[in-house]
């Protein structure tokens, strides 16, 4: 199952959530009427034997149709109170549980270590840099995801994980939790916890009621014993809602925490990594639990939050165990408690022999038969290929990529012209825009590294994003109006200018608004062949010299969507005004529809059998656009 068959499935899983939603809802109102009829025969003992007649219930009608109204009404309240809380991001899941928002520039080593981990992998798999957390209070094994898109994701980790896992373990871990962020888990979870909400809350009113009744019932009031009866019930209602909670996330979340591992594996290429993370969950006695209340996140953790018997969320660990590695028994688990305090960690030996391998293969990395494959499941060879990526940046500029105040320069600093003289207007626009202090640390940034590789630019996007997002709107809005100004300066947009404006904008725009970002849509792909010929003619044009090389890669594209041949090139007069058109349009495709566009575009790109770095700039922007996550494809064929 690929990237566009998972989107698919948690598709369908959104559906069926809503479905369960409503059945547990229609359960929970009988219930209350029932409870409501009972506390009637309290109140009037000659109605007991006909307390369920027909007389009974005509007679009673109101009052039911009130119960039912007012319980759905709590249930539906409470739920988009907690999906509208939860509409700033996955931050704001993090931050509730108490989780510390781990800085770019962090100096601690085991802090830096995690962010080092997130960026290669976030790097790797095409996606900004998410917002990483640490669970400061937690020491158990733990981690999650949360957000509505990549844009606004969030990944948190507990203590315990930060100090007890090797790198390659938290590398597993970390793989493990992108995987949910590629393949819809993440934002399934956070609608999960926003529905579940208003059916768990009514086992916390239960509760205040059944402790304020136990007074009344003891006072003289007549009532006493129908208001008690009535709060019992609404006890017993909130467990049973507390019952479908648990059925509705252990049948949604068990075969994706299976599916998850196994990307995991692929992604790192280790599979010790996030196997020993899972045994020495076993091993250790505070295991994966949570100090704080977990149950609405139980179903988005990387291990069990709480101890449960019934309906977990989470396979058996042994199982997940056994999965990973076969040769494993739980007899193990005792001399596996010894030796994991001893393990010797292989990884830098590892990665060189890696990095080795994949400079020897050269431009394999961009193979047009598994990049589909690849497509929000990575292998360890895209982490490796973004590691050094990184590492080649110029310190002075990394450094900057990851600094709170330096990070909005970076990005204009990838957009100076080698030209002295347009460089100065450029410089100017800053400082008309930002001010003179902006404009001083971009001549800051040219003074230490004049002229970066033009591959190396596409990273510190990602790399700087996260502190952008962090900023109030009005500066954003500034920032974008900066990079139009910069990307105008000489009357022409190249493809990187229009790329860094177009991401960056989306980007921001769904971090501020992640409740109405679509990750797909309706539409088939006739229905919008016009515009996914349009955009195979772009790429074809970039990636080409000459009209007949162009026109190859065009035809070889439209052979893989399966167009006929008398369709010919569409001549377009400006190629930024057909895309802009065209993506909006082709982002509302169903997943499967995707994946066949993406595959006729790899097939306009491949058609030459080498990928020029200013294709790999349009491949990217296309994708990203259509919500398509692109995995780092090789530099190396120029």
């Amino acid at each position: 199952m690929n990237f566009f068959e998972y989107q698919e499935q948690a598709r369908r899983q959104s559906r069926w959530l809503i479905l369960l939603f409503i059945l547990a809802v229609i359960i929970i109102v009988v219930v209350i009427d029932i409870a409501l009829l009972l506390a009637f025969g309290a109140l009037d003992p000659q109605q007991q034997q006909t307390l369920f007649s027909l007389q009974t219930l005509e007679s009673n009608a109101p009052a039911l149709l009130g119960g039912a109204m007012v319980t759905a009404g709590v249930i539906l309240v409470a739920s988009l109170f907690k999906t509208m809380a939860l509409s700033s991001g996955g931050g704001k899941v993090a931050s509730d549980l108490g989780g510390t928002l781990v800085e770019a520039d962090a100096r601690d080593p085991l802090r830096r270590r995690l962010y080092n981990v997130v960026e290669e992998i976030a790097l790797a798999s095409g996606i900004p840099v998410p917002e990483v957390y640490v669970l400061d209070q937690e020491s158990g094994i733990n981690a999650f995801a949360a957000g509505f898109s990549p844009a606004d994701a969030a990944v948190a980790v507990t203590r315990g994980a930060l100090e007890k896992l090797s790198r390659s373990e938290l590398q597993g871990v970390i793989a493990h939790e992108f995987s949910h962020i590629f393949n819809g888990d993440m934002r399934l979870n956070i609608r999960l916890m926003g529905a579940l909400f208003g059916i768990l809350v009514l086992s916390l009113i239960g509760r205040r009621m059944l402790h304020g009744s136990y007074f009344i019932g003891r006072s003289k009031n007549n009532n006493g014993g129908a208001i008690v009866l009535v709060a019992v019930a609404v006890t017993l209602v909130g467990y049973i809602g507390l019952f479908f909670g648990r059925w509705i996330k252990s049948a949604v979340s068990r075969q994706r925490e299976y599916l998850a591992d196994a990307s995991a594996v692929q992604f790192t290429r280790d599979p010790d990594g996030i196997a020993g993370a899972l045994k020495k969950i076993a091993v250790y006695s505070d295991a994966s639990y949570l100090n704080v209340e977990a149950e609405e996140v139980s179903h988005m953790l990387f291990g069990d939050g709480e101890r449960t018997k019934m309906f977990s969320t989470h396979p058996p660990l042994n199982e997940r165990i056994a999965r990973i590695d076969p040769t494993f028994t739980a007899d193990d688990l005792g001399s596996l408690a010894r030796q994991i305090q001893r393990e010797q960690e292989s990884q830098a030996s590892q990665a060189a022999k890696e990095k080795q391998k994949t400079e020897k293969q050269g431009g394999g990395m961009f193979d047009a038969g598994n990049i589909v494959d690849q497509i929000g499941n990575p292998d360890f060879s895209r982490i490796l290929m973004a590691t050094a990526l990184a590492a080649s940046i110029p310190e002075q500029i990394s450094r900057a990529a990851h600094s709170g105040e330096w990070a909005t320069e970076v990005l204009f600093y990838c957009l100076m012209d080698k030209g002295t003289e347009l460089r100065e207007q450029q410089l100017l626009a800053i400082a008309k825009r930002m001010g003179s202090e902006s404009e001083s640390r971009v001549r800051g940034l040219l003074d230490a590294t004049p002229e970066m590789a033009r591959e190396q630019r596409l990273p510190l996007i990602g790399i700087a994003f996260p502190e952008l997002k962090r900023r109030p709107p009005d500066y954003v809005r500034d920032v974008l109006a900066t990079i139009n100004d910069l990307n105008e300066a000489d009357g022409h947009i190249d493809v990187f200018e229009y790329m860094l404006a177009k991401i960056i904008a989306q980007h921001v725009w769904e971090s501020m608004n992640p409740r109405k970002v679509r990750m797909a849509g309706k539409k088939s792909l006739q229905q919008v062949l016009e515009k996914a010929l349009d955009v195979v003619a772009v790429l074809a044009q970039h990636g080409n010299e000459n009209a007949t090389n162009a026109e190859i890669a065009f035809n070889a594209g439209r052979k893989a969507l399966g167009i006929d041949s008398s369709i010919g090139m569409p001549r377009l007069l400006d190629w930024g005004e057909t895309l802009d058109s065209a993506l909006a349009i082709l982002d509302q495709l169903k997943p499967r529809y995707k994946e066949e566009l993406v595959k006729a575009l790899i097939a306009a790109v491949m058609a030459d059998n080498r990928v020029v770095v200013e294709e790999m700039e349009l491949l990217r922007v296309i994708c990203t656009l259509i919500h398509v996550p692109l995995p780092i494809i090789s530099g190396g064929e120029t």
